[in-house]
């Protein structure tokens, strides 16, 4: 009965993303349904005690990073930047090779700090444009966008700011840059894999006889996208290098300028001093300082295009931050609930069955992130519950907090984008496909990023490089 309460709640909180409910609104419900179900009496004090100072938590280490990435994202755009960084790539790759040129012009937004849902709007109309003028399936357009923005450039590369990559830093005491030799091998597979069978299903479905598709049979076609960009492709990537060096060097300078373990806040108004374990805080601190200089240099070279625009802009990336920052603090909160369960504890133990600590990592992260729907939400319940334990068995076999930091990165990626993942949800409305017409494709790539994890593992063990 504890087990069917924890599952209950999961499969229930699973169908209510399906449907496209709010999951600010039902994670809570759900948690608290739960609770009731175990013990009616608790539900108040799980409620304050428990499932809001979790949110709370959650909310005060990275919502920074979800307003600082949205900005970012949303002034490249009305910089005319990624249109400009989109077309640079189209005239160096050709438009006969669409697939390699799309999955390209993602990485590098998505690695240089754009969100992955504004990637999605940036990308569509060139993808849909050149995917026309070759004649390749439209149905393939999810796929190709995807593989570029939540695959490799979410969480395998090292150094990426994307949050995914960033969450396992405060219990890892890690940096973004934690394991680079792993995450690139990972991230080689990916690439490789995934546009080898994007390839392998675009030549069977025009060999059937499927082009881009008749007109009047389309959904949300764009606009035809001019070819000409105002700005010079260096400029435009110059704010995406910016983010990735200063990211990397403000990761290298933190411990330089803050010396010893921790480091401690005391003004004449406090009533006590507020302690931070600075080696916690470094990779946060290192990618908000990076997106602040990236925000600065679009500033610098696009300031005309940008300020007539940037309040009403900056509303939008408001928003849509609080909206991204919420509902992966709300699932945070609902693991701490869920995980406190004695059915949980019930799993935990049975995992614990799993004798390599990195497949049980692998394995308890993605599967997570599979129920919930969600990558950071996933990952943010199974270290929230079981990072200790993580830590634990990886220090009795001798493995680096680094390469913990990176399966447990990478695995929020697998299994996460199932039907009712909220990326899959938005890049299928954005290319007006369906499920049944394009989501066979975004799920092969959701084997081919689990079977990555899997790979980096058996890497690390046959040669210990991390």
């Amino acid at each position: 009965m504890p087990i069917a309460i924890a599952a209950l709640s999961l499969i229930l909180l699973m169908i209510a993303a399906y449907r496209g409910m709010s999951v600010i609104l039902m994670a809570p419900l759900l948690a608290m349904l739960a609770v009731f179900l175990t013990d009616p009496a608790a539900v108040p004090a799980a409620f304050s005690g428990l499932f809001m100072e979790r949110v709370a938590s959650f909310l005060k280490l990275y919502f920074p990073v979800f307003l600082l990435g949205a900005l970012f994202g949303k002034l490249i755009e009305m910089s005319g930047f990624s249109r400009a960084i989109v077309t640079a790539v189209i005239a160096m790759v050709g438009a006969e090779r669409a697939i390699p040129a799309i999955m390209i012009v993602t990485a590098l937004l998505t690695y240089g700090g754009v969100s992955v849902f504004v990637a999605v709007f940036a990308v569509y109309p060139f993808a849909a444009e050149m995917f026309r003028r070759a004649d390749i399936p439209k149905r393939l357009v999810p796929a190709t966008i995807g593989l570029g923005a939540i695959t490799f450039t979410m969480d395998a590369l090292p150094g990426t700011p994307q949050i995914q990559n960033i969450i396992p830093t405060s219990f890892f005491g890690t940096t973004a840059w934690a394991a680079p030799v792993l995450g690139l091998i990972g991230s080689a597979f990916i690439m490789t894999a995934g546009l080898t069978y994007i390839g392998w299903r675009r030549r069977r479905l025009m060999a059937a006889g499927e082009g881009y598709g008749a007109p009047e049979t389309l959904v949300n076609e764009p606009d035809a996208v001019s070819d000409e960009a105002r700005v010079h492709p260096l400029i435009a990537l110059l704010p995406l290098l910016v983010v990735g060096l200063g990211n990397l060097a403000l990761t290298l300078a933190i411990p330089r300028w803050i010396p010893g373990e921790y480091v401690s806040l005391s003004l004449s108004g406090m009533a006590e001093p507020v302690t931070l374990k600075v080696s916690q805080m470094t990779a946060l601190w290192a990618v908000e300082g990076a997106l602040l200089a990236g925000i600065a240099t679009i500033l610098l070279f696009a300031f005309r295009p940008v300020a007539g625009r940037f309040a009403e802009g900056s509303k939008a990336a408001v928003g849509g931050a609080l909206l991204a920052g919420m509902n992966t603090a709300v699932e945070y909160g609902f693991g701490a609930v869920i995980a406190a369960l004695p059915g949980f504890l019930m799993v935990k133990e049975a995992l614990r069955a799993i004798p390599d600590p990195l497949v049980n990592e692998a394995v308890t992260v993605t599967s997570l992130s599979g129920i919930t729907g969600s990558a950071s939400g996933g990952l943010s319940i199974a270290l929230a519950a079981m990072s200790d334990q993580f830590i634990a068995t990886g220090d009795a076999a001798g493995i680096p907090r680094e390469v913990l930091h990176r399966i447990a990165s990478m695995a929020s990626g697998g299994m996460d984008s199932l039907p009712h993942n909220g990326a899959v949800i938005t890049l299928l409305a954005v290319t007006g496909l369906t499920h049944r017409q394009a989501y066979k494709d975004i799920f092969a790539l959701t084997l081919i990023k689990t079977l990555a994890v899997f790979l980096v593992i058996a890497v690390y063990y046959l040669t210990g490089l991390a």
